[in-house]
């Protein structure tokens, strides 16, 4: 069973109003991961990936919609990635990028973070 709140993890992030707690609910949502999960990251990133003056949690939201397309065999960050998708077009206009922007980065940062909330909640 979904927990109850779903509705308010993906208000939390779309907003980004308080600053750096965005890998938090990415990290919430990847550990869900249901589809409505991957839709609140996709609106977030269809949001976020068209404002290059934004450098908020648009690298972990995209490693966090590309976790939860490896669990459910999914391919909704497909449509950012590809030749000429926003993703791209972010990385280009987003001069203020000096981290690494290779998906793959975040995804397996989620993956870990997933890993380690997994170990907290065994632990309880």
């Amino acid at each position: 069973m979904h927990p109850a709140g779903h509705g308010a993890r993906g208000e939390l992030l779309l907003a980004s109003e308080i600053c750096c707690a965005g890998l938090a609910y990415c990290v919430a949502l990847a550990s869900f991961g249901t589809p409505r999960d991957s839709e609140l990251l996709v609106v977030y990133l269809d949001r976020c990936l068209r404002r290059p003056d934004l450098a908020y949690d648009q690298t972990v939201a995209m490693g966090a919609l590309r976790f939860i397309d490896l669990n459910l065999q999914g391919d909704q960050a497909a449509r950012f990635l590809g030749p000429g998708g926003l993703w791209q077009q972010w990385l280009q206009d987003a001069s203020h990028m000096q981290d690494t922007t290779d998906p793959a980065t975040y995804l397996s940062l989620i993956r870990r973070l997933c890993a380690f909330v997994d170990e907290c909640a065994e632990a309880r």
